[in-house]
């Protein structure tokens, strides 16, 4: 049986900056995957950071290639009523964004591990934990027909919503909050321009809309489908033809169309676990809570989770003091709920979920208060950006 500092579960972007920041510290890991190298780098996600994820990427010593390529915007338009209205993000906040693609990151992240001569083990099958609420913990793990343990300090959990590590909490000492919504996103990849220089939500009588990009040649959109259609029933040409719809005159007469090269529809929901620490065990990131994307918090929160978790960590490791690691639940959920309720709110002021009336007329009234006030404008900027960590 091998020992080590600390046993993380899951190869995803907050799997892997965790192992990355531990190592610029001295603190050894191993990361468990399941899945291929391959398959983990081929997963389409999220393309949006905030300034706070940008600069602990830089931190960790992974952030020279997004730099380079990534894009930095300083607002995003919502688009409703047959117009636009920009929110300037850098001059309600003095803050940006970052288009960079999770894939991209996913990449650099494990170049980053691999090259510094981390532990990895893709392909790891049956992985299971257990002692963790003692002075130690254990993890054990299949690789090549051989059954393997570890012993360490401390697990993280940054396997997902599917993962291992939840479910093997109790379940009486973990309370699960969850909302399901009533329709899913349809969304497509294409090697065409972006429609806009910066990201358009739209609210529109057909359905939510979101222009989004990867890069400069690449875009990816997004449109408000019911949750049980049939991808098969979209080809890129319904597809093109209802986004154009939704869309502003101005950005719909010059939509660049091309075929697709990814196409999913995806299933929204709110879900949080409370709390995020089991004696040795830490939930990080969609393992404890995932928002609808509409608000692009996912990844963000997973990497403020992984901030704290770090910090944690480095301190214990240093000092000796279990303080951060006592405090590791509180101070993540308390960012958690935040982003939860802006997600919540964002989703849904921008999608379709009735035939009423009343429920679009409030909705365009509110988006009309944020275009109009000053306060209701820097509001939505701040929460957008990222709240500043306390």
């Amino acid at each position: 049986m091998s020992k080590i500092q600390v046993a993380i579960i899951g190869a995803g972007p907050s799997g892997l900056l965790l192992s990355q920041l531990l190592h610029t510290r001295g603190i050894q890991s191993i990361v468990l995957e399941r899945h291929t190298r391959e398959y983990v780098e081929a997963r389409i996600r999220a393309g949006l950071l905030e300034w706070g994820t940008v600069d602990l990427l830089n931190q960790a010593g992974v952030g020279a290639r997004m730099m380079r390529e990534g894009l930095a915007h300083d607002g995003v338009e919502l688009a409703f009523d047959c117009s636009a209205h920009r929110i300037d993000l850098k001059a309600l906040t003095g803050q940006r964004v970052m288009v960079y693609g999770q894939t991209e990151l996913q990449k650099d992240l494990a170049d980053a591990r691999t090259g510094s001569g981390g532990c990895i083990v893709w392909e790891a099958k049956d992985v299971a934990i257990d002692d963790f609420a003692g002075r130690t913990a254990r993890v054990s793990y299949t690789q090549r027909g051989e059954r393997l343990d570890v012993n360490c300090d401390f697990i993280a959990g940054c396997d997902g919503y599917h993962g291992v590590t939840r479910a093997s909490v109790p379940q009486h000492a973990i309370t699960l909050h969850e909302r399901v919504y009533p329709f899913g996103w349809l969304g497509i990849l294409a090697d065409v321009p972006p429609v806009a220089a910066e990201l358009v939500y739209t609210n529109h009588a057909r359905g939510f809309s979101l222009c989004s990009m990867r890069s400069r040649t690449r875009s990816r959109y997004y449109l408000q489908c019911p949750l049980d259609d049939d991808i098969d029933s979209w080809p890129d040409e319904r597809f093109w033809d209802e986004l154009r719809l939704r869309l502003p005159e101005k950005y719909g007469s010059r939509l660049i169309t091309g075929p697709s090269i990814e196409k999913s529809i995806a299933p929204l929901r709110s879900f949080v676990a409370e709390p995020m620490r089991f004696g040795r065990l830490f939930l990080v990131g969609d393992a404890a809570h995932i928002v609808p994307p509409t608000g692009a918090k996912g990844l963000n929160l997973a990497v403020a989770d992984v901030r704290v978790l770090f910090e944690a960590m480095v301190d214990y490791y240093r000092s000796g003091s279990d303080t951060l690691l006592d405090e590791y639940s509180s101070r993540a959920l308390a960012r958690v709920w935040n982003a939860t309720r802006f997600s919540w709110w964002f989703t849904t002021l921008m999608h379709r979920f009735s035939d009423e009336t009343i429920a679009r007329k409030m909705q365009l009234a509110e988006l009309r208060y944020i275009g109009e006030s000053p306060a209701a404008a820097a509001a939505f900027a701040e929460n957008y950006v990222g709240l500043r960590f306390r």
